[in-house]
């Protein structure tokens, strides 16, 4: 049985096949499961690698690359990033790596794996990891993922331009016309929504907006990645919204984890999108996106080139380890208009 019936039958292409045969630890477990089957139906064993036919390439061993996610209890939420990493695998195969997921519940404790120095090299993202810890990570390659907690923090790192976002979302607001803005959120004390929001409001005055921050309560010593905000906190948003004086019209989202609820609030106050509200989100998270009950602008980050971005710089980290001095590199947003929206301004 050839890969590409294999894929037929497993519904998968044959490049994820392939996948399965000779990087295995690369493959979501439920679609590694469903290709093993097929060839266990078929009978299919793959020829040893060093019995097939042609040319043998010199591959390097693989890079153990570890995710670890500061202040987060192991949580199937967080695979989002292996998956990820599956879409955006190089198709040079001599890059390879096995990635593993560690937790660690605060920010002073090392995953065993880091400890034990069982990893090549460690992408961080979550709480910022303590002194201490930082003190142990020193001579392992680490790579901050995402946003920093602190402009200080002393490594390298790969993040959002979040101060493009907040600039662009007031451009895009003061284009629509809008001469009253706010910046909308739960968790302003989440270093991203506090770099957009002040990013945003300083923009929104250069172009002469009057401009509100109708902000949640901050989480002291909570991580982000353990908080989900309430529909309480949304309904109390809402309320601000409408007893703001002036009211504004054009509204900025940084984050939209919490922005179906906020949206269902506004209905809920007799706001109707569109018409009473115009709304631009922070963030484009397709799954969220396409479940909200109007679509608004939105600036996408551009997730999948940040991951691309982050294993390719930690790698290259490996493979530099006298390289000295602290490397940073933002990621701009792109903005996402609907159909409808790019229509109304042309």
């Amino acid at each position: 049985m050839l890969i590409a019936e294999i894929a037929l039958k497993a519904k998968v292409s044959p490049a994820t096949v392939s996948r399965v045969i000779n990087q295995p630890h690369l493959v979501a477990p439920d679609r590694l499961a469903q290709v093993q089957a097929v060839m266990t139906a078929a009978n299919y064993k793959p020829t040893p690698f060093d019995r097939r036919r042609g040319p043998k390439s010199r591959l390097s061993a693989p890079k153990k690359i570890g995710v670890w996610f500061v202040g987060a209890r192991k949580n199937p939420n967080l695979n989002w990033f292996q998956d990820q990493l599956l879409q955006v695998q190089p198709s040079n195969e001599r890059q390879r790596m096995e990635l593993s997921l560690l937790f660690s519940q605060s920010p002073d404790e090392l995953p065993r794996a880091v400890l034990e120095r069982q990893v090549d090299g460690v992408i961080i993202q979550g709480m910022e990891p303590s002194a201490g810890c930082m003190q142990k990570l020193a001579g392992l390659p680490h790579v901050w993922f995402m946003t920093r907690r602190t402009t200080d923090y002393p490594g390298d790192y790969v993040e959002p331009d979040n101060d493009m976002n907040g600039r662009m979302a007031a451009e895009y607001l003061h284009s629509r016309g809008h001469k009253v803005v706010a910046a909308i959120s739960t968790e302003p004390s989440y270093s991203a929504i506090a770099w957009r929001v002040r990013a945003f409001t300083e923009r929104a005055k250069e172009l002469g907006l009057a401009v509100d921050s109708i902000l949640g309560d901050s989480q002291v010593d909570v991580s982000y990645l353990e908080h989900t905000p309430t529909h309480s906190e949304s309904d109390q948003l809402a309320r601000r919204v409408k007893l703001a004086s002036p009211r504004p019209t054009g509204l900025y989202v940084p984050v939209d984890h919490f922005c179906g609820s906020f949206f269902r609030a506004m209905r809920l106050a007799g706001f109707r999108p569109e018409q009473d509200y115009e709304a631009i989100l922070g963030n484009y998270n397709p799954v969220i996106y396409h479940n909200l009950d109007h679509l608004p602008a939105a600036l996408d980050i551009n997730l999948p080139t940040l991951v691309r971005k982050v294993v390719d710089h930690l790698v290259w980290r490996i493979d530099n380890p006298q390289a000295v001095g602290r490397i940073g590199s933002s990621i701009a947003p792109s903005l996402i208009a609907t159909s409808t929206q790019v229509h109304s301004t042309q």
